[in-house]
């Protein structure tokens, strides 16, 4: 019998028992480093001085995991700033003495809470962001395909070409989320305070990891985000009175910092926003709007003003990209600040 369960890596198996006949251990002690069987374990169960000084946890291969390697001495105390287990002699006289010490049982509890709260915030993070890869692709896809039909074959390459990359560095960091979410839960449901405190320092690092993660960020700056950039700018040029607006929408989902403006214009009438929502923002020149759908509804109060000292009102053009629904209102200033009370006239209403 003990030779099949010892073939099971994950069954500790006695120490006390004969040999050729040992059970699987119940608990093991810490301090003698011992694992035992329910009949060896009443000694530990039953003497009170055992009982008090001798701590039990679940079975565990302990391979001198319970003892100070400096010291030698029993593992008692958890170092919040080093995250690690350590003896009563690194507590009180060598390196963490200055340190924010806890017991196991306290340092488990706080920490619990700790990672409590910052799953909230995560869970929250990924509401926020809509962390769904499939959702993501599809809503790119879908902008940028009801444009693409109108073109030639080299600008659904480059499409794909720009998706592929930026999904691809998008499923990479949604991996950090999903790996933060996995410790987290396999810490919260470790029972056990020793093995809790072990593992710790690893789950905290995930989810400071995860943390850090920003989904809505392009490609990371490099080689492959350049030579991508680098691929679309060229072809693009060939086929721009065409397809500007498409390759625009490129270069902003790859890069979305440094490419934001594609044509120059001479127009000396610039957008002076009111309000925009969360899924708008404006060029540096403050002449074009862009908008990312999947962000949520995209709707914008804009005034239209001139650079020069004496403007000229008397024509100017609202291009519109051909890949949305899009409802264009016109009013003076005044009506701007109350747009339910003012004048407003609809210019354009279009709908794919």
């Amino acid at each position: 019998m003990s030779d099949h369960l010892q073939k099971d890596s994950q069954v500790i198996l006695c120490d006390m028992c004969p040999e050729e006949d040992r059970k699987p251990a119940r608990k093991t002690c810490m301090k003698c480093e011992i694992s035992m069987c329910v009949q060896h374990l009443q000694a530990h169960l039953t003497t009170p001085v055992l009982l008090q000084t001798h701590p039990l946890t679940e079975p565990m291969a302990l391979c001198g995991t319970t003892k100070c390697p400096q010291h030698g001495k029993l593992l008692e105390y958890y170092c919040l700033d080093d995250m690690t287990c350590v003896c009563v002699s690194c507590a009180i006289e060598d390196q963490h003495r200055l340190h924010n010490m806890k017991t196991f049982s306290t340092a488990h509890k706080e920490l619990m809470e700790k990672l409590n709260t910052e799953q909230q915030a995560l869970q929250v993070k990924t509401d926020d962001e809509n962390v769904s890869l499939e959702k993501w692709e599809k809503s790119e896809r879908e902008k940028l395909g009801r444009s693409s039909v109108r073109l030639i074959e080299a600008v659904t390459n480059l499409r794909d070409i720009a998706l592929t990359s930026v999904q691809s560095s998008v499923s990479a960091r949604m991996v950090s989320i999903k790996t933060s979410k996995s410790s987290m839960q396999a810490a919260q449901k470790e029972k056990d305070t020793f093995r809790f405190l072990q593992m710790y320092s690893q789950v905290h690092q995930d989810v400071e990891k995860a943390k850090a993660v920003d989904l809505r960020k392009g490609l990371e700056p490099g080689s492959d985000r350049d030579k991508l950039v680098q691929e679309i700018k060229q072809n693009g040029e060939k086929m721009v009175k065409h397809a500007g607006h498409f390759w625009g929408s490129l270069l902003t989902l790859v890069d979305p910092e440094n490419h934001q403006e594609l044509v120059a214009t001479s127009s000396d009438l610039i957008f002076e926003p009111q309000a925009l929502s969360p899924a708008m923002s404006l060029s540096e020149d403050k002449r074009k709007v862009f908008y990312n759908s999947w962000l949520g509804q995209c709707s914008a109060t804009l005034l239209i003003r001139s650079t020069k000292s004496v403007p000229n009102f008397q024509r100017w053009i609202v291009s519109l990209s051909q890949d949305s629904d899009w409802t264009i209102g016109l009013c003076d200033k005044q009506s701007a600040k109350n747009l339910k009370d003012g004048h407003v006239y609809g210019l354009s209403f279009d709908r794919i």
